[in-house]
């Protein structure tokens, strides 16, 4: 998901701030004897391709079978983190950076799958900016969500390729459009490839992009990812596993047929742009075939050195007061794949 909205005006997302969805859309096959139980999800931000394999599930009644109705409901003001940790909702999309600063604030959470392998946000401006490498950030504006982390890291990198940080021009801009923005307001901004990018690409928008995975293994870190809490963990690790085995089948069937799965977010989500969609979910389904291609054990497998390397970073840097306990901050013992292994 993309930092700011390219297609959704605010009207709508405050629509969106209310339980936009219920499981069924006619699927209510379950195990015979089972009593169907409630879960509820939250989402980051509006729907958008990063959750089509929740949708798929839902309209395939994956979650049915497991014996589960799922309820969707859009972040609130404290944030997904929070809400999942005191217990408010079971299941919520998130990030790993975001998740490493709630961990280390004492929020219960533990991430429970990674939806990609690598990190795909990336730094982009207009191509006739000349902006092509950190070098020339330098006399340049950057426009971005306002968050201490946010400048932090685009220091570090700067400074790690001897650029001048004080040089760079750092202007808020909250959740506002790309398109709207860049190039008028700021020369760069941070956009998550998958949409933004891609939005580029079908409006014929050319962009200088520089991927953060690209600048150091530190920031190849999961994003988005599926959070639950640590009570639910210890109370009811077989409803993560019906969860987990039903959210996994979603996304293996959106990831293998990009057409049939931004097909199904557009039921649910007809607001947004279906060209965007379709394109953003080929983009994500082409990022799968190389995570596979690369040796991803399994769809949701998450490596500890990932989570070590950018908690370490996070600490080093002073954006956390402690250290996390990796080993505490994430499983795969959950996912359908391991227990194959």
């Amino acid at each position: 998901m993309s930092k700011r909205s390219t297609q959704i005006t605010l009207s709508i997302m405050a629509l969106l701030t209310l339980v936009v969805f219920l499981t069924g859309c006619g699927q209510s096959a379950q195990r015979p004897g089972q009593e169907s139980e409630r879960v509820t999800v939250m989402l980051d931000w509006y729907p958008n391709t990063n959750h089509t394999g929740l949708y798929t599930a839902i309209k395939r009644g994956y979650f049915a079978a497991e014996g589960l109705e799922v309820e969707v409901v859009q972040s609130g003001e404290s944030g997904v983190e929070q809400a999942v940790g005191s217990g408010r909702v079971d299941f919520g999309f998130s990030s790993q950076e975001q998740a490493t600063y709630a961990m280390a604030e004492g929020v219960p959470i533990v991430s429970i799958a990674a939806l990609m392998q690598h990190n795909t946000s990336a730094f982009a401006s207009l191509k006739e900016s000349g902006i092509e490498s950190i070098k020339d950030f330098e006399g340049k504006r950057y426009g971005g969500w306002g968050s201490p982390s946010e400048a932090a890291v685009i220091k570090a990198i700067m400074e790690k390729h001897g650029t001048d940080f004080s040089k760079l021009e750092m202007i808020t801009l909250g959740q506002a459009d790309f398109f709207a923005t860049i190039g008028r307001e700021a020369d760069i901004e941070w956009i998550y490839y998958g949409w933004d990018g891609v939005e580029a690409e079908r409006r014929g928008v050319d962009l200088n992009v520089i991927f953060l995975k690209d600048l150091d293994p530190v920031f190849d870190y999961y994003a988005p990812l599926m959070i639950t809490s640590r009570q639910m963990i210890e109370h009811h690790p077989d409803k993560v596993k019906r969860f987990l085995r039903a959210l996994a089948r979603g996304y293996a069937d959106a990831l293998s047929d990009p057409e049939a799965g931004a097909a199904i977010l557009l039921e649910y989500a007809p607001e947004l742009n279906p060209d965007l969609v379709r394109n953003s979910q080929a983009y994500l389904a082409k990022v799968d075939q190389q995570d596979q291609a690369e040796g991803r054990p399994y769809w949701g497998y998450q490596n500890r050195e990932v989570w070590a390397r950018n908690s370490q970073w996070l600490y080093e840097n002073g954006l956390i007061a402690r250290p996390i306990d990796v080993d505490q901050a994430f499983t795969n013992d959950f996912l359908p794949g391991a227990e194959a292994q």
